[in-house]
């Protein structure tokens, strides 16, 4: 066994989770920290046309990040499930696949968003106030997304294998060097939102190389040789097959919220750009107890699935459920008792060109539109776990299915309703994202009850690859 790989399939549940996910969970907290650091500089300096040009620019590249998402969930099962099953020379082959298809991944999206970036931002309905600023960040971020694949597909593959450990230190390096760069490029060399961009992709382009260069000094399963970079044609049939209903479910669930963007912009213009890049970002810390979770019981069940262990696997997701629940509680207060304080941290005293009541306004309803969203990261600890347990079965059309019904029959209509028809505004957009949130739990609990994750697709697997 791969000094990278560790059994989940023997010992306590319970502790298991807790020593896969705290990293888990530290790794993305830290990538979700300098992705808010950006703004946080930026904002401070220059207020709030600052941080909404991030966070718009932010919500597009997110959107990017979902659509290719698919091959590193599918990769994370494949990898999990072969390593319960014993079959190492499949891992490889896995892996060389994965590695391959994201590099080819990055080069084409990387083209196509440079080309479509303008268009897409008027599509947002992006403020002219912001616009040229936004612009310019997104551009920026488009020209390192091979760096941002390849970190998310290194990090991939060490999860299937049972290491959150690794991906946790390859990140910090990124957080730190992004953070000094952030303030050196948007300080005393008032980049703006382009010195924060800037800082990113130089960040995640120190840790993806410096993370390759430890797993070849290291004997890793592959060894990042141009010779090694192989499609295996089942391989990928079969990545495709459980990852690109999850990359198809990203990809909606990003364009519901960048709907959101658009309807926050239509509402309150710069206020609305503002309140909700701000929540974005908050949110995108807020929910992680949620997401870690998901990604530990998918990939601990799934090896246990591969093991033949259904009852372990399905211990695993209620152990999951409980653990982010009781996260997700502390994070639910703390973001209702300093909503306020957080906003205004955001904006900072920079310079800014906005009259003070429309900054005034911008803290009041940013303010009031996380307090309505937050309802949601209790919801989501639960319905996170269930889609794990799916995931972790290759079952991830369940996932998709779920998330399209949550983000365009429950979100996106409810969020016209509540914002536009009924006139609350920006907190009737809020309050979109927990009745979504109830929707996909209630679809979650039938599921569970009809035991279809029990058919994993390990013998699918087996199939294409004896």
């Amino acid at each position: 066994m791969s000094a990278f790989q560790k059994n989940m399939t023997e010992g306590s549940v319970t502790k298991h989770l807790i020593r896969f996910s705290l990293p888990f969970l530290a790794a993305n907290l830290l990538q979700a920290f300098y992705n808010m650091a950006d703004m946080l500089i930026v904002g401070w300096y220059g207020g709030p046309v600052g941080a909404a040009a991030v966070g718009s620019g932010g919500t597009v590249t997110i959107l990017l990040i979902n659509m290719i998402s698919g091959l590193a969930v599918g990769g994370t099962v494949m990898i999990a499930q072969y390593i319960g099953a014993k079959r190492e020379d499949d891992v490889a082959k896995t892996v060389g696949t994965m590695f391959t298809l994201y590099a080819v991944a990055a080069v084409f999206f990387t083209a196509v968003m440079l080309i479509s970036g303008r268009s897409i931002l008027k599509l947002l309905n992006t403020p002219s106030e912001s616009f040229d600023e936004t612009l310019g960040y997104l551009n920026i971020c488009m020209g390192g997304t091979v760096f941002v694949f390849g970190y998310n597909a290194v990090s991939a593959v060490l999860r299937g294998m049972g290491d959150s450990r690794h991906p946790l230190i390859f990140v910090l390096i990124s957080t730190v060097a992004n953070i000094i760069l952030d303030i050196i490029f948007v300080g005393p060399l008032d980049m703006g939102a382009a010195g924060a961009a800037w800082a990113t992709i130089i960040a995640q382009a120190l840790s993806f190389v410096l993370a390759v260069a430890f797993l070849r000094r290291n004997n890793f399963i592959f060894d990042f040789r141009p010779r090694s970079f192989r499609i295996d044609k089942n391989i990928a049939l079969q990545l495709l097959k459980i990852g690109l209903p999850t990359s198809i479910q990203g990809t909606l669930v990003s364009f519901s919220f960048m709907w959101l963007t658009r309807l926050a912009n239509d509402i309150a213009g710069i206020v609305g750009q503002t309140s909700i890049s701000i929540a974005g970002k908050v949110n995108s810390v807020a929910i992680l107890p949620a997401f870690a979770m998901q990604a530990s019981v998918s990939s601990m069940a799934g090896q246990n699935l591969g093991a033949g262990k259904p009852e372990r696997a399905k211990k695993t997701m209620f152990v999951g459920m409980g653990l982010a629940f009781a996260f997700s509680s502390v994070v639910f207060i703390l973001v209702n008792a300093l909503s306020e304080q957080v906003v205004t941290l955001f904006i900072g005293s920079g310079n800014t060109e906005l009259p003070a009541e429309v900054v005034a306004r911008c803290i009041s309803e940013g303010s009031r539109y996380i307090r309505c969203i937050s309802y949601d990261y209790l919801i989501a600890s639960l319905h996170f776990c269930i889609n794990g347990l799916a995931i972790s079965a290759g079952q991830t059309m369940f996932s998709l299915l779920n998330a399209s019904a949550s983000s365009l029959l429950l979100r996106v209509p409810a969020a016209w309703i509540l914002g536009i028809r009924l006139g609350w505004g920006l907190p009737g957009v809020g309050f979109a994202a927990p009745i979504a949130g109830l929707g996909s739990l209630t679809i979650g609990i039938i599921y569970l009850i009809s035991g279809r994750w029990r058919v994993s697709s390990i013998k699918d697997i087996r199939a294409v690859t004896n």
